[in-house]
């Protein structure tokens, strides 16, 4: 049975022509306002979020994107485009507490679903996605999670919930192993594993690499040539961050030990601020006159032939 379409671009608010601007900008815009953090109702603002970064992990991404624009009207037909689902005559599964969609479950998901175990051998382990923020990362959250299989053969369907420890500073891509959640083994033999494939949660304001923390931060071009002290975000709340005068577009400035955790008693990785030096698209006469001015006294000029 396949599962209910998620349009994707509606989720956004972008057309089916959206550039990976377009589509970055729009996921940002919504992201800061539906964020748990900020939402007045946490529960429905935690669901939207959720929704939101679906549709960037499929968007966002080229070749996720280019499979889903290819499923078009064919989406409905349950072999069209799939990356997993049953083989054979294995059990059917369906994931809940994920933060991912059946939908998404079923065409884009990382993880796979085996067969049947043999007779009298230990059961077959099962992949799947799971979708976690950055806060429940800093703090080792626990997630309930509902795994409902559906036996072909009998019709029967199995559903278990169970409680899963997100581990502090897990990185992106990362397994979870949940013992004895896969599926059965045959003959008396021990269940298999259920692996749970880390996805971390678009940030409107970070990203990550490893355990290191980036961040995009805007600068006007009179804070990059005279240098600034600005306030920055980081999971932990602002810090003042100097930025050197004459500092180059793309240039990262590092805060040590204020990325995400490491694992290790009190380790963390770095936070980084990736300068963007930003000019106004519009001035007014009198700022004119100041960059002419500029111009006209400035010994700096960059296309002079020095050799």
């Amino acid at each position: 049975m396949s599962a209910a379409f998620k349009d994707y671009y509606v989720t956004l608010g972008v057309s089916r022509d959206a550039s990976a601007a377009d589509i970055k900008k729009a996921f940002r815009k919504l992201a800061r306002q539906h964020h748990p953090d900020v939402a007045k109702d946490k529960k429905s603002a935690e669901a939207k979020f959720k929704e939101i970064n679906e549709a960037n992990e499929v968007l966002g991404d080229p070749e996720k994107r280019k499979k889903y624009d290819a499923l078009g009207a064919d989406w409905e037909n349950p072999n069209a485009g799939r990356s997993r689902g049953p083989s054979g005559h294995g059990q059917e599964f369906n994931f809940g507490g994920t933060g991912f969609s059946d939908f998404f479950e079923q065409y884009f998901s990382s993880g796979s679903r085996p067969g049947p175990a043999s007779r009298g051998r230990k059961g077959g382990d099962i992949e799947g996605d799971i979708l976690v923020t950055l806060e429940e990362i800093m703090q080792s959250a626990v997630r309930s999670i509902t795994l409902q299989s559906t036996d072909p053969r009998t019709g029967k369907t199995t559903t278990d919930t169970f409680q899963v420890r997100i581990p502090l500073g897990v990185t992106d891509g990362k397994r979870i192993r949940v013992p004895a959640q896969g599926q059965p083994g045959t003959g008396g033999a021990a269940a298999g594993d259920l692996y749970l494939r880390v996805r971390h949660a678009a940030h409107p304001d970070f990203s990550t690499e490893g355990h290191d923390l980036y961040h995009e931060l805007e600068i006007a071009p009179w804070e990059a040539v005279l240098g600034a002290e600005l306030s920055v975000p980081t999971l932990d709340g602002k810090i003042k961050l100097r930025v050197p005068a004459g500092c180059e577009n793309n240039q990262q400035l590092r805060v040590r030990k204020r990325g995400l955790p490491t694992g290790k008693s009190g380790e963390r990785g770095d936070f980084y601020a990736t300068l963007l030096i930003q000019f106004p698209e519009t001035i007014t006469e009198e700022e004119r006159e100041l960059w002419e001015k500029l111009r006209a006294i400035s010994s700096f000029h960059p296309r002079d032939d020095d050799s």
